[in-house]
């Protein structure tokens, strides 16, 4: 069943976060309203405080990621900052054209830039089956550092990136033209890409995408297939291994299909 177009966009991060700063602003009035007859005087700071701290408990309540509650704290206080620097207009669009190229849909996804390091690589490499050529994708592969790496570890098999966004898959592709790398970069959203052309899947998403991963992948990935999430686990599925990686707490998920 369709669901209606309102309930549609309230499910867009980027609409809750917006009206989480809206519903907050009358909220932040009867606040200083009630401040103001209780005798406590009110500067511009606490006002952007208080209305911040409201922000912050609708985007909990709206069950937003605990970074989009971040942004909605910090969000009026920065903004009063910003007025008092008296920054050139000019300024706010160069930061927000450069912010857009490199996050993309994070307001939709709610997956932001998450480099996954050496340590990964390697314990990625390690769980790789090793007797047979792999067709292997890295989901949301951000400037491509993985990719590059399983592309000169296994030169025997297909290494693809997938990434949105417009900047570091430029970035990818630029550096796999250097470095002359078999590994292809993809400018795709990873929703759109069939995960049954693939033997291994790699992500390193955000908690608020991983009931989706799974969703997609059990319904496309083939029998033998391997899906790994790092440092993200999927909620009520017990991955088949759990491998701490090299100096470090963080956690490689594996799932066998």
């Amino acid at each position: 069943m369709t669901q209606p177009a309102s309930r549609r966009a309230f499910a867009a991060p980027s609409v809750r976060a917006l009206l989480a700063q809206a519903g907050a602003f009358p909220l932040t009035l009867i606040a200083v309203w009630l401040l103001a007859r209780a005798g406590m005087p009110m500067s511009w700071e606490g006002v952007a405080l208080i209305q911040g701290a409201f922000a912050a408990l609708l985007a909990w309540a709206f069950r937003l990621a605990i970074w989009w509650r971040a942004i909605e704290l910090v969000f009026p206080t920065g903004v009063l900052l910003a007025r008092g620097f008296d920054l050139p207009p000019g300024l706010f669009l160069v930061l927000f054209v450069l912010f857009l190229l490199i996050y993309w849909s994070t307001f939709r996804t709610q997956v932001p830039y998450y480099p996954s390091g050496r340590t990964a690589w390697d314990a990625v490499a390690d769980v790789l089956p090793a007797d047979r050529p792999l067709a292997i994708a890295d989901v949301g592969s951000g400037l491509g550092g993985l990719v590059l790496d399983l592309a000169r570890r296994r030169p025997d098999s297909r290494v693809d990136g997938i990434e949105l966004a417009p900047l570091p898959w430029f970035v990818s592709r630029v550096r796999a033209k250097l470095s002359g790398s078999r590994a292809r970069f993809l400018r795709a959203d990873y929703e759109s890409v069939n995960f049954s052309h693939y033997d291994v899947v790699f992500a390193y998403l955000s908690p608020a995408a991983m009931a989706g991963l799974w969703r997609k992948a059990e319904s496309e990935m083939r029998p033998g297939s391997i899906l790994l999430s790092y440092e993200f686990d999927i909620p009520g599925r017990m991955p088949d291994r759990r491998i701490v990686t090299t100096n470090s707490k963080k956690i490689l998920f594996l799932w066998q299909f």
